[in-house]
């Protein structure tokens, strides 16, 4: 199995979107030198981990082929893995694009739709890398439609708990297992601040807890700011997710991030370089 600790302290997972409409930074890493440069500056801030998506999930987004993903993400894949020594977290919700990576090197899949996709759960199985769960109600075209939910904590709860079973039965150890609740995936805004506030329910599960907060419309609806200005905003709320369990945070301003990381392994571990 891949080596990849995410327990020991917390790791960055800097966001790399190579489309042309992701809601935060489309367009601007959509060919091969521009995304190789931006990869790099995150993995010198300090990114443990890039991830690579080729289509945007962003609430209304188009669906995207599977050739056209292909094309958008397995030659940066093939690009950083020949140049850095860096782990890759491929954002994908197909088969066939998880396939392709993990032939290109991947070290994790990061699956949106919790492998719920035709084929997923069998191609994640005959792999060795760890998969991230995340929870979502509906679909990126749908989930903002007036989410609901019985008992927030609970349902994402009940979600979680059959998706383990069923990787479980799927031959795909739990021991690989990341679990992202989904901020902004089916959530008002009020729900979002609900699941930050106890994010540290999901510790029980003694998995690794993805969360990934970054510029979301959670941080610009509630301070009235552009997607542009939400790096405090950003840096503060994936503190707070720190200090309720996060081991991953997934970030686009991974500089700024890396210093609220230092600031609490200093607190909380006692880490500190003289």
């Amino acid at each position: 199995m891949s080596v990849l600790d995410v327990t020991s302290s917390p790791v960055i997972m800097g966001v790399l979107n190579v489309t042309p409409d992701s809601f935060s930074d489309g367009g601007r890493f959509n060919s091969i030198d521009t995304a190789v440069k931006q990869a790099e500056q995150m993995l010198m801030a300090g990114a443990g981990i890039i991830d690579i998506g080729g289509e945007s999930t962003r609430p209304g987004a188009p669906k995207v082929d599977v050739q056209t993903e292909l094309a958008r993400v397995i030659p940066v894949i093939k690009k950083l893995k020949s140049e850095f020594n860096c782990k890759i977290s491929l954002d994908t919700s197909k088969a066939e694009v998880m396939s392709e990576g993990l032939t290109a090197g991947i070290d994790v899949i990061n699956d949106v739709c919790a492998l719920s996709q035709p084929g997923t759960m069998e191609v994640v199985a005959q792999s060795d890398v760890p998969i991230c769960l995340m929870h979502m109600q509906g679909t990126p075209q749908t989930m903002q439609n007036k989410p609901t939910y019985r008992d927030l904590i609970s349902d994402i709860k009940i979600f979680f708990d059959e998706k383990i079973t069923e990787c479980g039965d799927a031959g795909i150890e739990k021991s690989r297992l990341w679990l992202d609740p989904g901020f902004g995936f089916g959530k008002t805004l009020a729900d979002n601040y609900q699941l930050l506030n106890d994010l540290d329910q999901f510790v029980t599960y003694k998995l690794p807890i993805l969360a990934g907060l970054s510029r979301k419309s959670m941080i610009g609806n509630l301070l009235n700011v552009e997607t542009n200005d939400r790096m405090l905003g950003s840096v503060i709320a994936a503190t707070l997710a720190l200090t309720k369990g996060a081991n991953v945070l997934r970030v686009h301003d991974v500089a700024e991030t890396q210093q609220a990381v230092t600031i609490y392994n200093a607190m909380s571990k006692g880490i500190i370089d003289e």
